[in-house]
């Protein structure tokens, strides 16, 4: 599993209210929504990060 890494967010309120219905709409954390929305948008873009090699997290 990767690492996560906390960091601040500024939303305006309407974006803000109109995530947490759409997570609760899809039984997910306001955090995991914006997550999985990201990530829709990397693949989209063919940006998704590259899976790290198991072998180098060993140290």
């Amino acid at each position: 599993m990767s690492k996560k890494k906390a960091f601040a967010l500024r939303i305006n309120e309407e974006m803000l209210k109109a995530i947490e219905k759409w997570a609760s709409d899809e039984f997910r954390s306001t955090n995991g929504q914006i997550e999985w929305m990201l990530m829709q948008a990397l693949k989209e873009h063919h940006r998704q990060p590259k899976p790290k090699d198991k072998s180098s997290d060993k140290k």
